[in-house]
């Protein structure tokens, strides 16, 4: 997770510095000039994302043999996304948008044992049903370039879940959504690249065991408090 902040951090410094000398060119002429005047836009996307998942530990010992388990997500996964894309203008700079989007990825889980020093992996698939809502706000356009800034909030519903998993998640996830991104105004079409962070607001951990059969997974679940899921994506939108 923490490589991912650092190259995140990399991408936002790179795009701040790239909006300076576009300000400072000499105005050309426009591609799709009124494009940007339709009351409704439309379009498709795909994407690369990461998923992860934030576990709270809480310490415990079983009972049974004394052990102590802790989880952790330790290695970020890349998966991929597509879905559409839906804006309506609500004025010159803020626009409501709507993107449901299907994600294929998966997160990579490691169990350590605190006094023996035993770990134990998992990896966990997922398809994640998303529709977020976003507001857009957009920079005046110059030339063929307009950033923007979006936040908003995203429901999803995980198609995959397994029972037998070590951890059992919930399938609905909530989350809160933060982005950046600009629109280049192509000859024929409007190319937009965006990154966007997404944050877990709702534990998703599930205590629900009654269908487990391996028992002895019980004490991965019984050691951990709360989870929540977290992605970071770069988009690539086609309007």
């Amino acid at each position: 997770m923490r490589r991912l902040r650092i190259i995140s951090i990399i991408l936002l410094a790179a795009f701040l510095c790239g909006v300076e000398p576009l300000c400072a060119q000499r105005r050309k002429v426009q591609n799709k000039p009124y494009i940007d005047n339709r009351r409704f836009h439309y379009g498709f996307l795909c994407a690369v994302h990461s998923q992860g998942i934030d576990f709270e530990n809480n310490g415990h010992v079983s009972t049974e043999n004394g052990q102590q388990w802790y989880s952790v997500n330790d290695r970020q996964d890349i998966g991929f996304s597509v879905g559409v894309l839906g804006e309506w203008r609500l004025d010159k700079y803020f626009a409501l948008r709507t993107t449901p989007t299907i994600h294929f990825g998966q997160k990579h889980l490691t169990f350590h044992e605190q006094g023996t020093g035993r770990e134990t992996t998992e990896t966990q698939r997922s398809t994640l049903i998303a529709v977020p809502v976003d507001i857009k706000f957009s920079a005046l356009r110059f030339n063929n370039h307009r950033p923007y800034l979006l936040a908003g909030f995203c429901p999803a519903y995980d198609l995959t879940g397994h029972k037998q998993d070590a951890i059992l998640t919930k399938p609905l996830q909530m989350f809160a959504e933060v982005g950046l991104g600009c629109d280049f105004y192509m000859p024929f079409f409007k190319l937009i690249p965006e990154l966007k962070f997404c944050i877990g607001l709702n534990n998703i951990l599930d205590k629900d065991r009654k269908d487990l059969r391996d028992k002895s997974k019980l004490v991965y679940s019984e050691s951990v408090n709360s989870a929540r899921s977290n992605m970071v994506m770069l988009t690539f939108y086609f309007e």
